[in-house]
């Protein structure tokens, strides 16, 4: 499975923004995704996952209520708007499959991962 992030960008505080993430193959539908982001200095941390089906969520307390992951498996994509955006969560985001879980927290449950894209959020 390949992974591309993309819509990461520049916004001020109290923007919103809505990450990509396009896989390849026709077994998405199999598996379950997650997003993760990593700040400079610091370790890569969980921040949204959605079941195969997207009945399913889970967010970090952190953006719980500013951020909404969501899917589209007839495009084979998985999204995250991202609202209310603060300072913080300037972060480089990215996306990962959990090839055998509902949609996990932690990073080395999951499998494959896209080449991240930068989000910056200035205050």
């Amino acid at each position: 499975v390949q992974l591309q992030a993309s819509g990461g960008g520049l916004v001020q505080a109290g923007g919103s923004l809505r990450l990509s993430c396009a896989a390849s193959g026709r077994t998405f539908t199999n598996y379950a995704m997650g997003w993760f982001r990593q700040a400079p200095g610091k370790e890569r941390e969980f921040v949204a996952a959605i079941s195969r089906s997207g009945g399913s969520t889970v967010y970090a307390d952190s953006v719980k209520g500013r951020f909404t992951i969501s899917r589209d498996n007839a495009k084979n994509t998985v999204y995250l708007q991202m609202n209310s955006l603060k300072p913080e969560d300037t972060a480089i985001y990215y996306c990962a499959v959990d090839k055998w879980g509902p949609g996990r927290t932690t990073k080395t449950d999951y499998d494959y991962w896209g080449q991240g894209t930068l989000v910056t959020v200035s205050s």
